[in-house]
């Protein structure tokens, strides 16, 4: 789900605070005694901090998507890392959580939770395990198939491009897709790995192991200490792996391009990375809407951190707006790669389809969820235009967000942050 009704009410209430000026020659005097209070705070940062002293260099042609791909077409373009968020796997049939009626959200009351979000929080999944459980048994990985964006992610990979993919999903997709471990850096953890959550224990259980308890109806208990075993996914009130913020550091000066695709940028500390790569660093967004706008000091005062697509100082952000999957094919068209995607898409589809009839032949029937989603027409292109409704946007949850207290879980789609 967007978080437009929370912005938009937010904006309601600092209108509402802001009071109206006396006459347009007020407004005038206001807007120019503003401007003179930035340049000077942006000039004595430049001066003090060495902030902005070097005009960035534009590395691409126009501010357009076949200017991306004109760059990345051009031997400069040779580290690619992509930010990717709930968006990209919406079209494959995972459900968001907030839309009435349909929502995860919506049908849940059924376990008397204090709120929606509490299904989510390490305290109350200790307690109460149960609907966690339930959840995931309707949304367990193995039940969805890649989406044209996952495939686009590894085509990048075999054109030997893609430094790494950030992801904020733990549908385990990317994987499922062809990235591998090293590939990936999931941000709010993943449904790969299972571990015991006593801290006198900690043994590890594979997706297997899980998937057969989830599906026995079976509370996952430790075989050592009979305690709880929880998914890797990193609940409200828990931190985000220690791999995320080391890569980060040696990933992010060397990045060539910026990819961030179906996330609105809202979770921290994940969004503070479109602020890390470097000031020339051409920055790419395809999602619904545009997002990741400058909120932060350095960023009001023109020194990075948020992205500009439209002001007069605009000078490396590119916005496509519109369904994921539809801009990866608009930009490998671009790319001379866009047969080569659809081929992929349709080859790893039936490949899946395979091997999911190979398993209801031993186990009695397939997932419904796999033959109901996905490419099963064979046509990527027609199947990117008609995704499953929900736009990758994420809804604001209750905890406060910090690196301890992080919101991997919310309501964008399955089990899935941003």
């Amino acid at each position: 789900m967007d978080q437009q009704g929370d912005s938009g009410s937010q904006q309601t209430e600092r209108e509402v605070a802001v009071e109206p000026l006396d006459s347009d020659s007020d407004e005038d005097s206001s807007a120019a005694s503003g401007e003179s209070e930035m340049d000077f705070l942006r000039n004595l940062l430049s001066r003090t901090l060495g902030l902005g002293s070097e005009k960035p260099e534009k590395v691409l042609d126009e501010l357009t998507l076949d200017g991306v791909a004109k760059f990345m077409l051009n031997e400069k373009c040779k580290n690619v890392v992509c930010m990717v968020g709930a968006g990209i796997s919406t079209s494959a049939g995972i459900p968001d959580f907030r839309s009435p009626g349909s929502g995860l959200y919506s049908n849940l009351q059924k376990y008397n939770l204090p709120y929606p979000e509490a299904i989510f929080e390490i305290s109350y999944f200790k307690q109460n395990p149960e609907p966690f459980f339930a959840l995931a048994k309707a949304l367990y990985p193995g039940k969805f198939k890649p989406t044209v964006c996952h495939y686009f992610l590894r085509l990048l990979k075999e054109k030997n491009m893609l430094l790494r993919c950030y992801t904020q999903n733990i549908d385990t997709l990317e994987r499922v897709a062809g990235l591998t471990e090293e590939d990936l850096i999931e941000a709010h953890g993943t449904f790969f790995t299972s571990h015991c959550v006593s801290m006198f224990c900690k043994k590890e259980y594979t997706l297997g192991w899980m998937k057969e308890k989830i599906f026995s109806d079976l509370t996952p208990k430790c075989d050592k200490c009979n305690s709880l075993v929880k998914p890797d996914i990193v609940f409200f009130g828990e931190s985000l792996p220690s791999r995320f913020f080391s890569a980060v550091k040696s990933d992010f000066p060397k990045v060539d391009l910026l990819i961030i695709m179906g996330t609105s940028l809202q979770v921290q500390p994940f969004a503070s990375l479109v602020s890390k790569v470097p000031t020339d660093t051409p920055r790419l967004l395809i999602n619904k809407e545009k997002t990741g706008g400058g909120e932060s000091f350095l960023g009001m005062l023109g020194f990075g951190g948020g992205m500009d697509f439209d002001s007069d100082k605009a000078y490396r952000d590119v916005a496509w707006l519109g369904n994921c999957d539809d801009g990866c094919l608009a930009l490998a068209d671009l790319l001379g790669w866009k047969k080569e995607l659809e081929e992929l898409v349709q080859r790893e589809h039936m490949i899946i389809d395979a091997r999911c009839e190979a398993e209801a032949q031993e186990a009695g029937a397939c997932p419904p969820a796999v033959e109901n989603v996905g490419n099963s027409s064979g046509n990527p292109a027609a199947e990117a235009k008609n995704p499953t409704k929900g736009d990758g946007s994420p809804a604001k949850a209750k905890p406060e967000q910090t690196q301890e207290n992080t919101e991997p879980i919310d309501a964008e789609s399955g089990l899935q942050k941003d």
